[in-house]
């Protein structure tokens, strides 16, 4: 069968609340020289779309611009970075022998070519993403996990979650002999971040409270912090010694209230601001133990071809929370934004058309 010339696709048209998504007949994109087109067999939904659509990333000198991932973004735009899906037909020049091929698409946009090139942009926001039945994608970006045992819902929930998760932890210098503190860990990152300090053999202290607390225990926590009580004096009981790494997703008042926590040369990782942007910290607290505050944004090429290594594998299995069609956009956002599940939100985007086998819920 053929590529079409049309396909369903989930776009904005201006900054908003769920109504701005609109389901609409677009042209299937056709891949330039050194492109491929993937039919998306999955994408999962991140805060970063929430944010993306909301124009909620401000801008420097203005925090309260609207704007995408790193500035004004074109309309209307196609949402959606996580894809896991197949490669159906390549740009001019491009290797066929990637057709049929079972991939994975890094949705970063880099500042270079190099192993340790920084995300600038983000598919779903700087270019178009994964809610439509076709993307295309980098030929570089697209990486193979034909004989991977994770299927399409958990290979998707990876890129943005697992690919922040584990730059965090890298950047953080995380190792077997840590004692670690994850924040907002019943979430997309969060719940990523407790299974991969936990793999990497670290002692894991993980934030949550209510009807989470359990999942965040099976997927690797040591012990969980009930975060409706006071945190630095848990953590404190908890880890007399102290943190060697906080890897946070929350920022707020946790973070100035929280430095003392550290141990020596201890590492904060800031990779999210669910608890509030302006933040406020003594500052001897931090140049007087040799504490390290590090702003962490997605992953690298070096990081991402390591998480692949580890899907390949099936080192690393994704909780899937729910999965939508792709008509079911905007409910699948409203879920995400109330924050009630433990796990990641997946759509289908062809499961309108029959062709997508039911991959399970939560597991």
């Amino acid at each position: 069968m053929g590529v079409p010339d049309e396909m369903t696709a989930v776009r904005i048209r201006e900054h908003g609340g769920p109504e701005v998504l609109e389901v609409a007949r677009v042209p299937v994109p056709v891949p330039d020289a050194g492109e491929v087109l993937v039919e998306v067999r999955a994408v999962a939904l991140n805060n970063t779309d929430l944010w993306t659509r909301e124009g909620s990333y401000g801008a420097p000198g203005n925090p309260d611009a609207l704007s995408g991932w790193r500035g004004p973004i074109d309309f209307p735009r196609i949402q959606g970075a996580d894809v896991a899906g197949v490669v159906v037909s390549v740009g001019p020049g491009g290797d066929s022998g990637k057709i049929g091929r079972r991939v994975v698409v890094d949705p970063a946009i880099y500042d270079g070519e190099g192993p340790d090139a920084h995300p600038i942009g983000l598919m779903g926001s700087e270019r178009d993403g994964g809610y439509a039945e076709y993307v295309t994608a980098l030929s570089s970006q697209v990486h193979e996990v034909t004989d991977s045992p994770l299927s399409d819902a958990q290979l998707c929930a990876l890129p943005t979650a697992y690919g922040t998760a584990l730059g965090m932890i890298e950047r953080g210098e995380v190792t077997g002999d840590d004692t670690v503190l994850v924040t907002g860990a019943s979430g997309g990152v969060g719940l990523a971040l407790v299974q991969l300090a936990h793999a990497r053999g670290a002692r894991v202290l993980a934030v949550s409270s209510g009807s989470k607390v359990e999942s965040v225990r099976r997927a690797g926590a040591h012990e969980v912090i009930d975060r409706a009580k006071d945190v630095v004096t848990q953590v404190r009981a908890a880890s007399r010694e102290g943190i060697d790494v906080v890897l946070d997703v929350v920022a707020g008042d946790l973070l100035g209230a929280g430095l003392p926590l550290l141990r020596e040369g201890g590492r904060w990782v800031v990779a999210g601001a669910l608890g509030g942007h302006d933040v406020a910290f003594d500052v001897r607290r931090l140049y007087l133990h040799n504490a390290r505050i590090i702003g962490s944004s997605m992953h690298t090429p070096t990081h991402f071809t390591m998480l692949m290594d580890l899907a390949r594998k099936g080192g690393v299995r994704p909780v899937i929370a729910e999965t939508y069609s792709l008509a079911q956009a905007a409910r699948a956002q409203e879920e995400l934004g109330r924050r009630r599940h433990v796990g990641k939100l997946v759509m289908y985007p062809l499961a309108d058309r029959g062709r997508v086998r039911s991959e399970g819920h939560a597991r």
